[in-house]
């Protein structure tokens, strides 16, 4: 079977692009800390605000000048609505959602997950200078989604 050059050229194209693409997938994983999940930490929807950490959202400073966020989005807000954090310090956050899927977005970061029924979102992210930033839901949830709203302060320097 003879091959033409011009498909061999795209032969070459095609096998020298998806090499690319891995060896980019590899870079990032490797330098840059960007790994699909290793583990799912599951919860019962119906008990989220009965019996779990979710029952009492809020913002809690940890020993090593770490801050624990333990968030809940729910049809139509988020809990706590206004999170206060100092600059500098590592913020760890656990969402989960009892109701529908909900997004959870800090605009102007690259912080944009979900919070799926049964399931617990954990990311962490700093902030190295203070200022406000808008939490949104981007994920359509009902007819008040448009409401669904929140505001993250982050304040002075790290302890």
């Amino acid at each position: 079977m003879k091959i033409e050059l011009y498909e061999r050229i795209w032969i070459w194209v095609a096998t020298l692009m998806i090499a690319a693409f891995l060896g980019a997938m590899v870079f990032a994983a490797s330098r840059h800390a960007v790994h699909a999940p290793s583990h799912v930490e599951t919860i019962d929807p119906l008990r989220v605000k009965v019996d779990s950490e979710f029952a009492h959202p809020g913002v809690f400073p940890q020993e090593d000048g770490s801050v624990l966020v333990v968030a809940v989005a729910e049809m139509f807000r988020f809990l706590p609505e206004t999170i206060r954090v100092p600059a500098g310090a590592p913020v760890r956050f656990r969402i989960t959602s009892p109701d529908v899927i909900h997004g959870y977005q800090i605009v102007g970061t690259n912080a944009n997950v979900m919070a799926i029924p049964g399931y617990v979102t954990d990311f962490t992210l700093s902030f190295p200078k203070p200022g406000e930033y808008l939490l949104l839901c981007n994920e359509y949830c009902g007819l008040s989604h448009h409401l669904m709203q929140g505001k993250l302060i982050v304040e002075g320097s790290a302890p």
